[in-house]
């Protein structure tokens, strides 16, 4: 076969793989719209977004992928077919973290999918407030950094918000070093979060010694503000760059490839067991000797792996404090909920935060 009917021959290929894929995606939509009904049906406050449900079919996609789409581009594939079909059963509302262009709104389109309408809020108790007040279904707020650690004000909501812990996304960030001019020469100011500072301070001190560096509230403010600042850059990622129209100077000035940041899904639903799944805690014990080795021994004694513990001041008293814990497992499987029942017994407060699926990819 010639090189000309070859190539004919594949693009005829293509168009009718096109097509049937287009007639499935439809015929998974219909079904989508008739589940709707029957939950409707049913329940007229049904949850109709099911985050083990969702959990569980993304798993699936990244296990029988075998090329050459890597896993990750399957899965993303996959996430917006099925936001499409969600919002055809209930559009919902995500608040986040603002303003538009920071990394808790790509966190926010990585797990809901693009067919969700975002909310930007000023503040991290915004977020928790607007839930709370249903005037958003889930809320997207940022927990930890791989590089410098837990976002503390995250941790310290969950100690007054009736809200629980549904879900997580783990994002790569990459910081890009934005401007109005391409010349890197003229930085004279680099304005980004103070996070953001952080995790870039190896490259400035590198690349840009006599910069100042600008604390502001997030990376896409930063973007923003220098958009009509010459002689100012900002820390941000690529959406922010789009969204205010500045100027890619450098790519990838994170001083660690792997930075990522872990993103909590918050919502008044409690996720089921998807088979994958962390459990979230909140533990008061009294300040004596023994206290916390007292929490750590029904957790170790039901073979339970501890993913993170951090402890944060109570607000009740003088060095008072809570432990924050994540566990391995759903608060319905047996080994967790024993030693929830042991926990209890020994700390003055135990209050799950959530069950919820492990981020996917």
């Amino acid at each position: 076969m010639s090189t000309d009917r070859r190539f004919e021959a594949l693009r005829s290929r293509i168009d009718a793989l096109d097509e049937q894929i287009q007639r499935l995606i439809t015929e998974r939509a219909e079904c989508a719209r008739e589940i709707a009904e029957v939950k409707t049906e049913q329940d007229g406050n049904a949850d109709f977004y099911r985050p083990e449900r969702e959990a569980g079919i993304l798993r699936r996609v990244s296990e029988r992928n075998t090329g050459p789409l890597p896993a990750e581009e399957m899965v993303r594939l996959f996430r917006e077919i099925m936001s499409a079909c969600l919002a055809l059963e209930k559009p919902l509302s995500i608040a986040f973290l603002g303003p538009e262009g920071t990394f808790t709104q790509a966190a926010a389109l990585k797990h809901f999918g693009h067919s969700v309408k975002t909310l930007a809020l000023a503040g991290i108790d915004d977020v928790f407030r607007e839930v709370e007040a249903g005037a958003a279904d889930y809320g997207v707020v940022p927990v930890e950094n791989s590089t410098e650690g837990v976002i503390s004000h995250t941790l310290d909501m969950f100690q007054r918000s009736p809200l629980s812990i549904c879900g997580e996304v783990e994002l790569r960030i990459h910081h890009h070093l934005l401007a109005a001019d391409a010349d890197r020469g003229k930085v004279k100011r680099v304005l980004a979060h103070q996070q953001a500072l952080a995790q870039c301070r190896a490259w400035l001190d590198a690349n840009l010694p006599q910069a100042e560096r600008i604390a502001v509230a997030s990376n896409a403010e930063a973007a923003r503000l220098v958009r009509d600042q010459p002689g100012s850059a900002a820390i941000a990622g690529e959406m922010a760059a789009e969204l205010y129209d500045v100027v890619i100077v450098a790519r990838n000035i994170e001083d660690q490839p792997d930075n990522t940041t872990r993103f909590l899904i918050i919502g008044h639903q409690h996720a089921l067991p998807s088979g994958l799944d962390k459990t979230s805690i909140l533990v008061s014990v009294q300040n004596q000797p023994g206290a916390l080795f007292s929490l750590l021994q029904p957790i170790a004694r039901n073979d339970i792996s501890m993913s993170r513990i951090e402890s944060r001041p109570s607000r009740q008293g003088m060095w008072q404090y809570v432990f924050y814990i994540d566990l391995e497992g759903h608060r319905n499987d047996a080994p967790v909920a024993a030693a929830l029942v042991e926990l209890k017994q020994k700390a003055s407060v135990v209050r799950v935060l959530g069950s919820y699926p492990r981020a996917v990819l």
